[in-house]
């Protein structure tokens, strides 16, 4: 299997308050962490009406980057606990990751395009190489 397609980020979006329980869910079928981003639905068929003011419902979204192999564990998981038949009202789906950095160096690896330099070289001055 190469690099490009070992990781997955599992992107969860949740209503307001739910995404706790989207990582314990996710903890629980082997996600080491996640981060959560606040954002507020666009679908006027979302918009809540109340004395004539229309409210957009706040939702919560929970990226997790995991490995190819935990990725339909996780998923099921999420999605028994937050998904659409739930309060939680989740959507999840999964994107390959072609590479990472800033990781743990030992849980993540660069993709094998990418470490084709000697480690510590750097492209000459302007960014570019052969250029």
């Amino acid at each position: 299997m190469t690099a490009a397609s070992r990781y997955n980020l599992i992107i969860t979006i949740v209503n307001r308050g739910f995404a706790k329980e989207v990582m314990d869910a996710a903890r629980e079928s082997g996600a080491g962490g996640g981060t959560i981003l606040y954002a507020r639905g666009a679908g006027n068929h979302e918009a809540e009406r109340f004395l004539g003011f229309s409210f957009q419902p706040e939702k919560e979204i929970v990226l997790i980057l995991a490995e190819q192999s935990q990725k339909q564990a996780i998923m099921k998981a999420v999605c028994r606990r937050c998904g659409a038949g739930t309060p939680g009202r989740g959507l999840s789906f999964a994107l390959p990751v072609d590479g990472a950095a800033g990781l743990d160096p030992s849980s993540l690896h660069p993709l094998e395009s990418e470490s084709s330099e000697a480690p510590g070289k750097r492209p000459p001055e302007g960014g570019r190489k052969g250029g």
